[in-house]
């Protein structure tokens, strides 16, 4: 039977005084890819950003494969099994791909060097650079080895915050293929994108963000195929040009 291993229940959270997210609630399967779109501002990076603790749940709950984990800090939530990878800053531009890879498994308790050689394996543009600084690479590869970095731990869930943000068109699919991969080597993948689209062509499912709070939800095919979804939420230019909250 397929478990859930991310739970997120009756969540109201924001900045300072602005709240953001209004009773949100979604889940994510422990096979899964979900994605989340929506229109700038709807809050979509927060969810991520109260998800893995770097925001405090203002009510509501976040459960990680059963366990209660609401609130707690990022640097626990890596060592119980959970992984992000923001849109921007998520490697260390002046260390090797070595360097950073070992960077991610600073809490690990052993393996580390066979852990790092099996993600030389399943990324091998990575591989190919290994004593590379990250600032050489192309944005295509940075996210590449943000994925690899956040995989060093062998995380349940990882969260990833719009991971096709500035890449070149000719490049967003080898991306999205990437993210496929990191699913397929046994972690869920909740997602955000503003490449609507794409984003809910590798997902299973998705949830569709608007002012804080989920206004549809369902298999990804499902919202694909829903023309009120898509003249609501995937015209024009799939918003690009403004950072989401």
């Amino acid at each position: 039977m397929t478990e859930r291993a991310l739970d997120v229940s009756g969540v109201d959270s924001g900045y300072g005084e602005v709240q953001v997210l209004r009773d949100l609630n979604l889940h994510l399967n422990d096979d899964e890819i979900v994605c989340i779109i929506g229109p700038n501002g709807a809050g979509k990076s927060t969810v991520l950003k109260t998800v893995f603790g770097l925001l405090k749940p203002w009510t509501g709950s976040v459960d990680l494969s059963g366990k209660d984990i609401t609130g707690e800090d990022p640097a626990d939530l890596v060592r119980t099994g959970m992984g992000y990878v923001p849109q921007v800053d998520n490697v260390f531009s002046s260390l090797t791909i070595e360097e950073n890879l070992r960077m991610g498994g600073v809490a690990r308790s052993g393996g580390l060097d066979e852990r790092i050689e099996e993600l030389y394996d399943q990324f091998p543009i990575i591989d190919e650079k290994r004593t590379a600084k990250a600032k050489t690479l192309s944005g295509g590869q940075r996210q590449v080895l943000a994925f690899a970095r956040a995989l060093v731990m062998e995380p349940e869930v990882l969260l990833i915050d719009e991971p096709s943000a500035g890449l070149a068109p000719n490049i967003v699919q080898s991306v999205f293929e990437d993210v496929q991969k990191v699913n397929e080597l046994g972690t869920a993948v909740l997602m955000v994108e503003q490449n609507a689209r794409e984003g809910l062509a590798i997902s299973d499912r998705g949830y569709v963000l608007d002012q804080g709070t989920v206004a549809y939800e369902g298999d990804a095919d499902g919202l694909l195929d829903d023309p009120e979804v898509s003249r609501l939420y995937m015209g024009g230019a799939d918003y690009e040009g403004v950072e989401d909250l």
